[in-house]
């Protein structure tokens, strides 16, 4: 445990992504599952046993419920705190981390959404600094979250950089 660590816990306000998040990555789980069970009914239906067939649906399907579960773990070990002179980002199930990007390290930031996340209306940002081992995301955001922080990091970027 890292010295203080207890007492960041206590006054760090931790942020979210929006739950549409969970909902688009629980989707792509889903069209994921039916894609395999498509191929695997194929595969051992072409082999004409019904032993073969029942094996590869209840795999198929336990695994889909396997990764559903999961994936609603790493939705919600997400997290974003700002603070007075820095941003932190925390992600992780198995491996948790902690990223603290000083407002004045970063050099620029950007606001992506690909097509599935427009659709849900979610927006990822995505925090560059010099040191490209510390580049930062924060996928799930509602698109005028994403925006709020772009604006709030870039304003406090700025003015850290400044110097004031």
């Amino acid at each position: 445990m890292v010295q203080g660590e207890d007492q960041d816990r206590d006054t760090v306000v931790w942020s979210a992504p929006s739950p549409r998040l969970r909902t688009l990555r629980r989707g792509q789980v889903a069209a994921a599952t039916l894609a395999a069970l498509a191929l695997a009914i194929g595969v051992a239906g072409g082999l004409g046993s019904g032993v073969a067939l029942s094996v590869a649906v209840v795999g198929v399907i336990i695994a889909g419920l396997a990764a559903d579960a999961v994936m609603g773990r790493r939705v919600r070990a997400w997290g974003y705190a700002e603070r007075e002179e820095d941003l932190l980002v925390k992600r992780g199930v198995m491996f948790r981390r902690i990223s603290v990007i000083p407002y004045g390290r970063m050099q620029y930031v950007e606001v992506a959404a690909g097509p599935l996340e427009r659709a849900f209306g979610l927006a990822t940002v995505q925090m560059h600094t010099a040191a490209a081992a510390s580049d930062a995301r924060i996928p799930g955001l509602s698109a005028v979250e994403a925006a709020r922080v772009r604006d709030q990091l870039t304003s406090l970027g700025e003015s850290q950089a400044m110097g004031l």
